[in-house]
């Protein structure tokens, strides 16, 4: 480590002259959830397996008689998709939202 910086300064490069990218902070995408409730069975397993506790399991039910999820905090959703993978009715999905995170 310290003998690169040595080697950098014998060769005339400038070491101080760095290029700037945004950090991974700052351009995190996060996620946007949608269900589609009248696929749902209400098997919750994509509230219990929810890495950031996005979704919660609502009083509604579809008209199929099932209690379905909701969205109770999607300025947490990294866009990990653990709720779209695990869904055995391909009842939820998440679109990525690139940009500043929440």
């Amino acid at each position: 480590m310290f003998g690169e910086s040595k080697r950098m300064e014998s060769t005339g490069m400038n070491t101080e002259s760095v290029v700037q990218t945004p950090s991974r902070a700052a351009r995190r995408s996060h996620g946007r959830v949608f269900l589609l409730a009248e696929r749902c069975k209400g098997c919750r397993f994509c509230v219990e397996f929810c890495p950031r506790q996005v979704l919660a399991m609502s009083d509604r039910f579809n008209s199929k008689g099932y209690h379905t999820p909701m969205v109770i905090a999607e300025e947490r959703c990294t866009d990990c998709k653990m709720c779209e993978l695990l869904c055995p009715e391909f009842a939820i999905y998440v679109v990525r939202i690139e940009g500043e995170g929440p």
